[in-house]
């Protein structure tokens, strides 16, 4: 009955025998790690180690070709790019792999020899590395989709190194369109693309909104492209000088049926990393100032942080645990 009246079903979802423990909270919330998976936490020692034979053997489970969240665990990892060479010149069985790995860390290395920094305030040296480290990247995944020609990672990836090279929109719609060819409801992608589409990046202000409805109207009940609409909606907030921009009826309404309908929907599926899923949701409903569906949210994390898309505050884990407060 409580189920009920609170709004969660009558079932709670089966045990997930590698789901990390969480750790000791600090203000009701604790900092997602490995994706909260215990097979993720050992792929990741295996590459803070440098052994690239763990490093395969930890992947079995995986599909990097088509798993971008995990993907994306390795590609933050610091000192990746000291070994990973090796693997791309050694290992010719599973080069693919490695030029994947390569790929997808010379990308984010790229963003931190730039930084966050305004454009304006990146130094001459930056940008050099940068765009080397972008260069790089784009090599290998090219080389890595070629191989692979059923992966839609590497494209993935290529639309994220394409914005930061400034190849243009052509570019990267042609991009976009190779990764949702091999996977039409792939939500990194359909994310990424909402980021692109912003005006910082070229766009027109509503562009990105029409895109992610467009996108999650196509995808079935339970699916969490619905994430798309409450990106775009951050997004907008990001874009606005109104900080309360989000704070009407129409958009809670759509932000409270985009929920039901994809992460609070009994056909969720909760992959590793569902948390981030959810983690957008809370950030937009709070933005929106909405009552019942973001403690919903924020109930179902239990306290479970995901930097981004925090990341857009000063503060970002204080603005999480207030917003977790006051649901």
């Amino acid at each position: 009955m409580f189920g009920k009246v609170f709004g969660r079903g009558e079932e709670r979802p089966v045990a997930d025998p590698y789901a990390l423990p969480a750790p000791r909270r600090k203000n009701g919330m604790y900092t997602l790690r490995a994706l909260g998976d215990t097979r993720v936490l050992a792929l990741l020692e295996a590459a803070d180690a440098g052994d690239w034979e763990a490093v395969k053997e930890a992947l079995a489970p995986f599909d990097l070709g088509r798993d971008p969240d995990v993907l994306g665990e390795l590609a933050v990892l610091d000192g990746v790019e000291q070994w990973i060479g090796r693997a791309v010149e050694e290992d010719k069985e599973h080069r693919a792999t490695a030029l994947l790995i390569s790929g997808a860390r010379h990308i984010t290395w790229g963003w931190e020899a730039r930084t966050s920094a305004r454009a304006v305030n990146v130094t001459q040296e930056q940008w050099r590395t940068f765009h080397e480290r972008l260069h790089t990247a784009e090599e290998h995944l090219f080389e890595a989709a070629e191989l692979e020609p059923e992966w839609v990672t590497p494209w993935r990836q290529l639309l994220t190194s394409g914005r930061g090279m400034s190849l243009g929109r052509a570019v990267n719609e042609t991009r976009l369109d190779a990764a949702l060819r091999r996977d039409p409801l792939n939500l990194s992608s359909h994310l990424e693309w909402v980021s692109q589409l912003q005006p910082r990046w070229g766009g027109e202000p509503g562009q990105a909104l029409a895109y992610a409805r467009a996108a999650f109207a196509g995808a079935p009940d339970g699916h969490p492209l619905g994430c798309a609409v409450a990106m775009a909606h951050i997004e907008d907030w990001v874009e606005s000088d109104d900080g309360d921009c989000l704070e009407t009826d129409e958009i809670r309404a759509e932000l409270r049926a985009a929920a039901d309908r994809s992460i609070l929907h009994p056909a969720y599926v909760r992959r590793p990393g569902w948390q981030h899923d959810f983690n957008m949701f809370a950030m937009a409903l709070s933005l929106a100032g909405e009552r019942h569906t973001v403690r919903r949210v924020f109930m179902t994390l239990d306290g479970a942080y995901t930097k981004w898309p925090w990341t857009f505050f000063a503060e970002p884990e204080k603005q999480f645990a207030r917003r977790l407060r006051r649901a």
